[in-house]
């Protein structure tokens, strides 16, 4: 192959006893130790073992599944291999050649099956903690607004699993689990605090109000005094989340809201000068406008921005597009899309 530098062929080999695919796994646990994550979900486990009968610490077992699933290995009978390989083993303190192997499936299996409902409520406050405490540290309380974002999204399922249903939206047997995100001031990044598996034929507004409750409270705690602006989609526009959204203070949010007959029948004047306008120019066109507005099952009125707009694409005739959303924040400072 290389005559040019030395006579004799490279031969590349990949059958030592103690090599590894996951040499970039060792990064996971720098960034561990400085958030202390491991940590706290280990502090949200009791020990109902018997001492005798360990072998493999709590922590031991959370790092494995942890770093495991971090190295996209999720099946649990991915520890057949992963047991022995000497990677895994560096990032739980033991010696990469000489050191013990790490967990079974077994062990692992028992050790998942054995967690509760509370002790996952647990978990994933430490999870939002870890994800808000590292921000604030970050931004050295130079935040004036936090922004959370909470949407569902499908999780296909294969078999007969428990709670998997299918959702016609997905066209699929799946979970719909929510997930919960927050940024900081104008920046563009979002980081994932909050995820929840639900059944698949749960609704978006199922268990928005306790996520929410949850959220607000704690960055409330490593924020004091900010800001916070929620935005949701159409399938939040339930009655309960906008009460509990308009009972906090210091909160402005944007929640969708699907077209019904009423919004229709209002919007009706935008649309028809859109189309007018969309004549003329040849090209997409919307007005924008506002309503004060209740639905059959709600308390009070709400702000509902309106959008009337007619959409033009190559090859396709014009098609009427309203979009409406509730919103409470100040049009000067908030940009609604």
């Amino acid at each position: 192959m290389f005559p040019d530098i030395f006579p004799k062929p490279v031969v590349a080999q990949f059958d030592q006893r103690e090599g590894s695919s996951d040499g970039g796994a060792p990064l996971l646990k720098a960034a561990d130790h400085s958030l202390g994550l491991l940590d706290e979900l280990t502090a949200c486990l009791p020990e109902r073992r018997q001492a005798g009968k360990v072998d493999h610490s709590m922590r031991e077992l959370v790092a494995q599944r942890v770093f495991s699933l971090a190295c996209g290995y999720p099946d649990g009978n991915d520890s057949a291999r992963l047991a022995k390989d000497p990677i895994h083993k560096l990032l739980l303190d033991r010696d990469p050649v000489e050191g013990n192997d790490l967990a079974s499936q077994p062990p692992l299996s028992r050790f998942e099956n054995g967690v509760g409902v509370k002790e996952l409520y647990r978990m994933s406050g430490a999870l939002a903690r870890t994800v808000l405490r590292r921000h604030a540290k970050r931004l050295r309380g130079r935040a004036y607004r936090v922004t959370i974002d909470l949407d569902p999204t499908d999780d296909p399922t294969l078999g007969a699993q428990q709670l998997s249903f299918f959702n016609g939206h997905h066209d699929s047997w799946c979970y719909l689990p929510v997930l919960g995100f927050v940024s900081f001031n104008e920046e563009a990044e979002e980081y994932r605090c909050v995820a929840v598996l639900r059944p698949g034929n749960a609704t978006a507004a199922v268990g928005a109000v306790g996520l929410l409750r949850r959220l607000v409270g704690m960055i409330h705690c490593y924020f004091p005094g900010v800001i916070i602006r929620v935005r949701l989609d159409g399938g939040f526009a339930h009655p309960a989340v906008l009460d509990f959204l308009d009972s906090q203070p210091k909160l402005e949010y944007v929640v969708a809201m699907a077209k019904n007959a009423v919004l229709k029948r209002i919007t009706a004047p935008g649309v028809r000068r859109a189309r007018q306008l969309s004549r003329r120019s040849g090209k997409t066109e919307h007005i924008y406008g506002e309503v004060r507005y209740a639905a059959r099952k709600s308390r009070c009125q709400r702000r509902v921005v309106i959008k009337a707009e007619v959409v033009r694409a190559p090859g396709k005739d014009p098609r009427d597009n309203p979009r409406f959303v509730i919103t409470t924040a100040n049009a000067a400072t908030s940009k609604i899309v």
